[in-house]
């Protein structure tokens, strides 16, 4: 049977401590020797973090362990087995099953006994707090630097990093056209073309908010310290009709027109004289929607507007929809304080159960095994509550959301005059204002639904916008 002594030392330990594994090694023999525990055979992870078991020389260890090769196991402290307090009770378990000794040369435990095993659990405890609170250092360095307007990450497409601050490349003035060309109305695969950059960067440029000047940590964006590729005005441009899965065509309700029946996008074609129709991609295969001319699709857009500009009843009603469950004053209905409350009661008996089950660990009245298996059991119940929790406040946010946005909405319409500027405007301009502010245009067998950004759907008939009624088999009028 062997005597091994288990020696590890991080990168940081070893700069900051001078905490060598040769030091660790020449005690732990010397160690073995005074207790005459036989010849010790040294077992080294050189530079691996105690976060968890993943580590060569731990595993081979724990090997010669389920092998039967180890009578005793020597460490220089515990925290060199592990940092995690789970991982070091599962460790001690499975060593005392074994019927191997684990002796700690630092703080000289003795394990056999009830008052070893409570320090040491009492130790592996302070070894999880050492990592927690060391990787709470790396987080707040992270979130301080990117507070200082510092970049953390691999420089993007466009910018070199030097010292921790981006500064523009080559490739700067090629991101500029990507923003341009894409701002134009061009498709991602014509500009990757034309730049010469890959589909996926292209994609990916378009999204990142650093070419602002700006800075990001864990999703969320701060101002940063380098120079900005984009103006403001470029960016947004660059991003209006912007929806995943949606292609981006010449007319200007390209990508908004969805067909009633089956909720599939429509698409454009000629009709063989030069005009522009939408045709269901599953028309011929199940879905009988006929064909519509884009300058009926065209009117209806903007008579929808005009309707949510004139249309003061109309914007009442939508009002009083968009409020849904909210009281007249804004505030939250009894109902959903009721849902955090008991969201909170919830959290807290998961808390109450882990407290007890560490209590029943403790008293020696459940197994290792038993106590990892529930604590996991806990921990998800608990990040169950807190996402359904998250979920709903994220709802009640898009209700005011979407209240504000269609508040925005009205008061800019009513500042225009929309008839004469859509008269007037040329057809890039044409497709701002729809691209702002219209979400979608649904066709239907016998009528039209507009969606003006922020409002429900509102019904258009076709005669409305010069349409001719053609119906098909799906039950009758809507």
């Amino acid at each position: 049977m062997l005597t091994v002594a288990y020696c590890r030392v991080s990168t940081e330990e070893q700069a900051e401590e001078g905490f060598s594994i040769e030091g660790q090694a020449s005690r732990l023999r010397s160690y073995g020797e005074l207790r005459e525990l036989g010849p010790v055979t040294v077992i080294e992870d050189p530079g691996r973090s105690g976060k968890d078991l993943q580590r060569p020389g731990l595993q081979q260890v724990l090997a010669m362990v389920d092998a039967g090769h180890v009578s005793h196991i020597l460490v220089w402290r515990l925290d060199r087995l592990s940092r995690n307090l789970g991982d070091l009770i599962l460790l001690a378990e499975s060593f005392g099953q074994a019927d191997v000794a684990l002796h700690s040369f630092s703080e000289n435990l003795d394990l056999s006994s009830a008052t070893g095993r409570m320090f040491y659990n009492i130790l592996g405890t302070f070894a999880q707090f050492y990592r927690e609170q060391l990787a709470e250092n790396v987080r707040m360095g992270m979130h301080q630097a990117v507070l200082q307007g510092r970049w953390i990450n691999r420089p993007p497409t466009g910018y070199n990093l030097v010292d921790g601050l981006l500064v523009p490349n080559d490739d700067a003035p090629r991101v500029r056209q990507i923003f341009r060309l894409r701002a134009a109305g061009e498709a991602y695969r014509t500009i990757g073309e034309r730049t010469g950059i890959e589909y996926s960067t292209v994609c990916a440029i378009l999204k990142k908010r650093t070419y602002l000047g700006e800075t990001l940590l864990k999703g969320e964006w701060f101002p940063g310290n380098h120079e900005p590729l984009v103006s403001v005005e470029d960016f947004e441009a660059a991003q209006r009709g912007f929806v995943p899965g949606r292609r981006r065509g010449k007319d200007l309700l390209s990508g908004k027109v969805i067909c009633g029946i089956c909720r599939k996008r429509m698409a454009v074609e000629t009709n063989g004289t030069g005009r522009l129709m939408y045709r269901c991609h599953h028309r011929g295969k199940g879905c009988e929607q006929p064909r519509r001319t884009n300058v009926g699709l065209h009117r209806a857009a903007l008579l929808g507007m005009e309707l949510v500009a004139q249309n003061e009843e109309l914007q009442k009603a939508i009002h009083r929809q968009l409020a849904g469950s909210r009281r007249p004053d804004g505030s939250a209905s009894d109902y959903r304080r009721r849902d955090r409350r008991t969201a909170g009661d919830r959290l807290g008996a998961v808390s109450d159960q882990r407290r007890k089950l560490l209590d029943l660990y403790y008293r020696g009245m459940i197994s290792a095994e038993g106590f990892a298996e529930e604590e996991k059991h806990l921990a998800q119940q608990s990040e169950s509550v807190r996402s359904e929790s998250e979920q709903h406040n994220a709802s009640e946010a898009l209700k005011d959301e979407l209240s504000q946005r269609f508040e925005a909405v009205v008061a800019l319409l009513r500042s225009l005059d929309l008839t004469s500027l859509w008269d007037a405007a040329e057809e890039t301009e044409r497709r701002v204002l729809v691209d702002e502010l219209i979400e979608s245009v649904i066709v239907c067998p016998d009528h039209l639904e507009v969606v003006v950004s922020g409002a429900p759907p509102l019904n258009v008939t076709l005669e409305e916008v010069g349409l001719q009624s053609q119906i098909v088999g799906v039950g009758g009028g809507t």
